[in-house]
């Protein structure tokens, strides 16, 4: 593994449990065993090094995405599988990325600001179509637009997420990410 993949492996991982504002380069540096000099080679500026993160995170989470797609299911199995994403970063002890750093979102720069927003964008929109799909077949009703379900599956786990942390609770998020779903499946009409 070449060092800058190390630096931000080390990075994200500060980053899901302390927060971007709770690490340092000197942090980094001594969990390598390089210099802070040679953090700077690879990422001139700590927010060099979050816009790396982000993007990193964010073209893995597409991957998951993806491969969820091309298992195939219903749209059903589709949200189940998107919130099991959630709850294996839980199992590791860990928060979303981009989750922890929308926390710190105010203290960050502009461009790592952008960066997040477009992370929790593609997601919803990953979102809305199996959701979109899900309605069309007759298997999820929604109470509002796509776009409005995606916005409340994404806080909705992204908050339940936070909550069970501090439990060390996976079966909590997962009771929460499972209530969350089954709201939007379509119930058969009352005799």
């Amino acid at each position: 593994m070449d060092t800058a993949s190390q630096i931000l492996d080390v990075a994200e991982r500060l980053v899901q449990v302390r927060g971007f504002n709770g690490f340092s380069y000197a942090d980094v540096a001594s969990e390598l065993g390089i210099s802070k000099a040679g953090l700077h080679y690879h990422f001139a500026s700590k927010a060099e090094l979050g816009e790396a993160l982000i993007a990193r995170y964010a073209a893995r989470f597409a991957e998951a995405l993806n491969a969820i797609d091309e298992r195939g299911g219903d749209a059903t199995a589709k949200l189940d599988s998107y919130a099991r994403i959630y709850a294996e970063v839980l199992r590791d002890r860990r928060m979303c990325l981009c989750g922890m750093l929308a926390a710190e979102y105010d203290t960050l720069p502009e461009p790592m600001r952008k960066a997040i927003v477009g992370f929790f964008d593609d997601n919803e929109r990953w979102l809305a179509g199996v959701l979109v799909e899900g309605s069309d077949a007759g298997a999820l009703e929604l109470d509002g637009s796509a776009k409005d379900e995606a916005q409340t599956i994404v806080s909705g786990l992204e908050g339940a997420l936070l909550v069970a942390r501090p439990y060390g609770d996976v079966a909590r998020f997962e009771a929460t990410a499972t209530r969350l779903l089954r709201s939007l499946a379509r119930t058969a009409p009352s005799a």
